[in-house]
């Protein structure tokens, strides 16, 4: 399995940015997807994620109403838009999948077994 994402860059607060999250070597479509962060000197946190059949989702309080997952199965690829960026969002983003799993545990770093190589986003004030 491998996933590439990409995307990240250096954007002033308030602006907005897409990442992608491109998927190979299992059946796409069987997975959920899920984005995560890690800013200096934090732990690797959860951002947002959404079920293999693209119809759930769910998001961390911080980003809610601002940050939109999504899949595309045909082109097995994940997607991040990033509107009204803060400062505060400014962390490598990975994406990870795992099988299908409970709803309750989308948002736990545990339940994921393949991860990206990260993207970075940087958020200027």
């Amino acid at each position: 399995v491998q996933l590439q994402a990409s995307g990240g860059g250096l954007v002033q607060a308030g602006g907005s940015l897409r990442l992608s999250c491109a998927a190979s070597g299992r059946t796409f479509r069987d997975w959920d997807m899920g984005w995560f962060r890690q800013a200096p000197g934090k732990e690797r946190e959860f951002v947002a994620a959404i079920r293999w059949s693209g119809g759930t989702t769910i998001y961390a309080n911080s980003v809610k109403g601002r940050f939109t997952i999504s899949r595309d199965n045909a082109k097995t690829t994940v997607y991040l838009q990033m509107n009204s960026l803060k400062p505060d969002d400014t962390a490598v983003y990975y994406c990870a999948t795992t099988p299908r799993v409970a709803f309750s545990a989308l948002a736990l770093l545990s339940s994921y077994d393949y991860w990206g190589q990260g993207t970075q986003v940087t958020v200027s004030s």
